[in-house]
């Protein structure tokens, strides 16, 4: 993998990018793999009220990117390319598998198509493959403007799908040795996905833990009515009959229906 995004920002394996600013450039560069991005896009990703200097600065720190490239692997700055047409405009050259974003979403798009189709077991070999490319959140340590923040927010949600695919996949396979740990250190970060809820109290269920699987929901409800003024979700209500009267198959195919949703 020559280039990281899903955690600290790395290039060829070796240590993060110090600077900021050149941070900050290169994975926007990154994630619009090969498409040119002009100087107006790059000053609204690095200032949300940007300097009169700030033409200047970014060709600066482009150039200290460029010499980070090469410090990395001789000869990568190649990569770098700039278009000089009505704008001028910088892209990198980066192959799919040379990305880790390329990957997971590839990982990820083929576990949910294999969960879908009923290959529970090929979809935990595939979403646990995608979900290890995450080292850590996206966004350390980058300018906290409104053009990070979107792309923050976006690539956060498909982790939290991924991992609620995967939280599935694996509840299908019988696979629930520590997964409700795993599923509650996702819901600590995304606390009003009801789907987490519902996998969680059916993780219980599926142990035959009545008392587990009913506090879950109370929890749920908790969430739900006095933060959002929302009822329990309908599908963790529904875990709540399996529970109480024991029936784990029922538990399973509550989850396989949500599965192929």
């Amino acid at each position: 993998m020559l280039f990281r995004l899903l955690g600290p920002v790395r290039i060829a394996g070796g240590a993060e990018t110090q600077s900021a600013a050149r941070r900050a450039l290169l994975t926007a560069l990154l994630l619009r793999r090969g498409q040119f991005v002009g100087m107006g896009e790059l000053t609204e990703l690095l200032w949300d009220d940007p300097p009169s200097s700030a033409v200047a600065n970014i060709r600066s720190h482009l150039t200290g990117l460029r010499r980070g490239l090469d410090s990395a692997l001789p000869g990568l700055s190649k990569r770098l390319t700039t278009s000089r047409g009505a704008e001028t405009g910088y892209a990198l050259s980066v192959d799919a598998d040379e990305l880790d974003l390329s990957c997971f979403l590839k990982l990820a798009r083929k576990g949910k198509e294999l969960l879908a189709a009923g290959d529970h077991r090929a979809a935990v070999s595939h979403l646990d493959e995608a979900l290890t490319l995450w080292r850590g959140p996206f966004g350390q340590r980058l300018p906290a403007t409104r053009w990070f923040h979107a792309h923050t927010v976006g690539l956060s949600n498909t982790r939290f799908e991924a991992c609620q695919d995967f939280f599935t996949a694996c509840l299908l396979t019988h696979r629930t040795e520590m997964l409700s740990y795993r599923i509650e250190t996702v819901l600590a970060e995304a606390p009003y996905r009801q789907r987490l809820w519902q996998l969680l109290a059916a993780t219980y269920c599926a142990q035959g833990d009545v008392a587990g699987a009913l506090g879950v929901i109370e929890r749920c409800r908790t969430v739900f009515a006095d933060e959002l003024g929302l009822d329990v979700p309908p599908g963790v209500e529904a875990i709540r009959a399996a529970a109480l009267t024991w029936d784990t198959e029922r538990a399973h195919r509550l989850v396989a229906e949500m599965a192929r949703q």
